[in-house]
Formats: structure tokens, sequence, C-alpha cells
């Protein structure tokens, strides 16, 4: 049975790094505030063609590679208490459908979330603790996995807006409410994801920004793989 210092070292981890796979605060270099009022004069796209819209991109992207840079914000609008230096941590993506998704982050510390679809695993070098999870559990509550998943359950577990019907830059409220983020922005350039958008339960914001995108590239099945080192601890949930 896991002991309660356990469970808080886990709760202290999944915080830290699950964030780090959510999202944004910038979307075409306009404050998300500004863009919340830019939205009001746009003309938007219904739900259910803003939905189609977003699947057909989504499904466009068999595979991807790309590096990433990540800042949060706290809701006074300082860096968030996070251990990397100024909020920011950088690192790369891997990702192939069907549901095998790898999130790589290599400084300031080195943390991994990695999944062949069968299990999530989530490995903090800082705390020698690895977490292995049912992969269903956390598609509501990490955004990221959408780009990996299946683009036709999505409607199932968010509503999803189109702000401006003539920009591909997409809003999801997730339906649960016991979900730990308020929204999600996706936005895509030339049919690639380049940014994503998280206003947590918190009130802050996660800003990461994707570049050297790589879209429907062949990418290892190993890259999905994971194994726990020896001596670290082992947690099932």
């Amino acid at each position: 049975m896991q002991t309660q210092l356990e469970n808080n070292k886990t709760k202290s981890m999944m915080k830290k790094v699950m964030g780090t796979a959510l999202s944004g605060a910038l979307i075409f270099g306009m404050p998300v505030m500004a863009v919340s009022q830019a939205a009001q004069a746009a003309t938007a796209a219904d739900n259910l063609t803003a939905a189609k819209r977003l699947n057909t991109l989504l499904s466009n992207t068999k595979s991807m590679t790309a590096n990433f840079t990540q800042t949060t914000k706290g809701a006074n609008g300082g860096k968030s208490g996070l251990s990397a230096k100024n909020g920011t941590f950088s690192g790369n993506v891997s990702l192939q459908r069907p549901n095998n998704f790898r999130w790589n982050i290599t400084s300031p510390s080195e943390q991994l979330i990695v999944t062949d679809g069968s299990a999530l695993w989530v490995y903090d070098k800082d705390l020698e603790q690895v977490t292995r999870q049912s992969t269903d559990q956390q598609v509501g509550n990490t955004p990221a996995l959408l780009l990996s998943g299946d683009p036709s359950k999505i409607a199932k577990n968010f509503k999803i807006t189109q702000p401006n019907a003539t920009k591909n830059y997409y809003v999801l409220y997730p339906k649960n409410s016991g979900s730990n983020f308020n929204s999600l922005a996706v936005s895509f350039n030339g049919g690639k994801p380049v940014m994503m958008v998280l206003n947590d339960s918190l009130g802050q914001v996660t800003s990461i920004k994707f570049s050297n995108v790589k879209k429907n590239t062949s990418i290892p099945s190993s890259q999905f793989k994971f194994t726990p080192p020896k001596g670290v601890d082992v947690i099932n949930q």
C-alpha cells in the first residue's frame, strides 16, 4: 500500500512534470486577454465545425517530433514556483499514432513522460521516482496526450471552439468538472502544432512553443518504451 509520504511525493512530481506537458501564454504574439477580446470581434465557428476542423488537423499528423520551450506564470503574473530557472523548461517531444507519446525535459532538470498506449510512465530523475498509470486516467488531465490519441474522441472529453473561423486556433474546455485545467488553446501553422496554451485551476498560465517541428517522419518504436532504472521507487496508480 502506498504510504502518505509516497503519495505526497507523487502529487508533487505529477504537478511538476505533468504541468510541463500541458501549455501556454501567448498566441500569435498577443497576450491571452488580448486574444479573448479580439476573438469577441471575430466570427467564431460553431462547435461542430470547430471539432471537425481540429479533428482533421490532428488526423493529418500521423507522427511528429519537435523541440519545445515552456514557461509558466502564476496568477499574479510572476513565475511559478517550479524548480526551473525563471520558470522555464526545454526539451523534445515525439509522438506517433496510435497512442505513442514521449515528452522529454532535458533542461534544467531531467524529467520524462512516455507511453506506448498500454501504460503511462512518469519519471523524475531528481526524485528518483517513477509513477506508472493507466493512460485512460490521464486523457482528460494531460492535454498534450491529445496530439497522439484518437482525434474522434476529443469531442467526448472537451467542448471545442474556434474563436476566429479564419484562423487555425482552437480553445478546448474540459467537460469533466474534476479536471485540473480550465481551458487549453492550440495553434497550428502550415498544418503543424506550433503553440499550446493552458489556463489551470490555480490561475496559472503555461506556455509551450514548439520549434523544429517535423511531421509524419519515421520514429523508432523504442522511443515509446520505458524500463524503470534500477534503484528508483516505482509507484503504481
